[in-house]
């Protein structure tokens, strides 16, 4: 768990950076429930409310990040509060992204229209909960400083790169097989890729919250394991 200060004003400036980047994160969360929905149900003015609904997104970016200045100008943190401060510069930046892939999926939702009928759905709304769980995960984590769980978020991430895999090999085959369903496809195959790389970003913030609770930078350790299998 966050040490307290005896300070209460810069612990009430903590608390109040954490809740912005709780905040942020829970409104990505929506962002990817409802754009699960708009692209099951084919709701192309739910999809077109979510592409607004980013621009909330990208000013808690901004309102974060003043914040995370502002409290190193003043309160000159160091050890524990700097890697919060620091890390929290960053991972509003994942979160961002996250925004703006969610953003590209509505208006792939959209261009496809209402008369898309996907036999690969059971992977793709698998694909949506993992991401949305990763997210919820790799939030409370960073709340509790919680080492373990960041590191189970780094598991599922292979999950959802294993189903992305088979989505796009089984969407390449359609449209070999049936040149018509190329402008389709190609699209879904975009949704597939956005989603995998909210999980690549959801990875990057779970190794942030390891960093910040231990100082040990486990980046980019995952992948020198899989080339090593």
């Amino acid at each position: 768990m966050p040490r307290q200060h005896t300070d209460r004003d810069y612990e009430a400036e903590l608390g109040q950076l954490r809740h912005h980047v709780l905040t942020m994160g829970a409104k990505i969360e929506d962002m990817i429930a409802n754009s699960m929905k708009a692209f099951v149900n084919h709701d192309l003015e739910l999809a077109e409310r979510m592409i607004q609904f980013d621009h909330q997104i990208n000013c808690l970016e901004i309102e974060t990040d003043d914040m995370c200045l502002r409290i190193l100008a003043r309160r000159q943190p160091v050890a524990s509060d700097l890697r919060l401060i620091t890390i929290t510069l960053k991972l509003v930046t994942d979160l961002e992204r996250i925004g703006d892939l969610v953003k590209n999926i509505c208006e792939r939702v959209i261009e496809m229209g209402t008369q898309v009928e996907v036999h690969l759905m059971p992977d793709f709304e698998k694909m949506f909960t993992l991401v949305q769980c990763m997210i919820h995960e790799a939030l409370d984590a960073f709340v509790a400083c919680d080492v373990e769980r960041s590191k189970r978020i780094l598991e599922r991430d292979h999950e959802v790169d294993v189903i992305f895999s088979k989505i796009f090999a089984e969407l390449l085959m359609d449209m070999q097989k049936q040149p018509s369903l190329i402008y389709q496809s190609s699209r879904l195959q975009s949704i597939a890729k956005y989603l995998e790389r909210v999980g690549d970003h959801t990875t990057n913030i779970a190794e942030m919250v390891v960093f910040m609770a231990k100082g040990q930078d486990i980046r980019h350790q995952m992948s020198r394991h899989k080339n090593e299998e």
